[in-house]
């Protein structure tokens, strides 16, 4: 897998708009994540990883600095939040292709991670920019965690202000984004 180089930017950009505890680089591992999950309930997850999906389930995951975390594991780790006071929310994979999916699930990893108990997923369509990313990133979670703005129109707010930077005009840089689930 090529490089994310602009991960550790749009964490940066991500932490002077809300607090993170962040798994950045070789401490974004298989069993930290597990272990976060066990010790803590999170309202917003954001995994800014490459992830696969594939016709055979098994050879479909999000990938850790170590190993591939598969379906089972996402759905392991994130089911048992839907019966604590507070389940996640939002579950964010901004990274390539991570709602595309096939007959057998409509909407790959994002509809996994809906199916597994996240009331929603951000996820996109196909390969991304990964300078676009975190600029449309920043400005999602600016209008979602700032202005208090539903996900729908956090994301569409910041599609539009991206499709304004002349570096983004193209629908490459600011489209592939959706979200499924519950948009408020």
């Amino acid at each position: 897998y090529s490089p994310l180089p602009a991960v550790e930017r749009e964490e940066s950009l991500m932490q002077s708009i809300c607090r993170l505890d962040a798994l950045v680089n070789n401490g974004f591992t298989q069993k930290s994540l597990e272990d976060k999950f066990l010790e803590g309930s999170y309202q917003v997850v954001h995994i800014a990883s490459h992830g696969q999906f594939r016709r055979n389930l098994e050879d479909t995951y999000l990938l850790t600095y170590d190993d591939n975390f598969n379906l089972n594991e996402l759905e392991n780790m994130i089911r048992p939040s839907m019966f604590r006071d507070s389940p996640v929310e939002l579950l964010t994979m901004s990274a390539c292709q991570t709602a595309v999916g096939d007959d057998r699930a409509a909407l790959g990893l994002a509809g996994v991670a809906i199916k597994a108990g996240a009331r929603s997923a951000l996820a996109s369509l196909w390969y991304v920019s990964d300078e676009a990313t975190a600029e449309l990133i920043k400005q999602f979670y600016d209008n979602y965690v700032n202005l208090n703005m539903s996900k729908t129109r956090a994301l569409r707010e910041a599609q539009i202000n991206l499709k304004a930077d002349v570096r983004f005009l193209y629908d490459r840089y600011w489209a592939p984004y959706i979200l499924v689930g519950n948009w408020l």
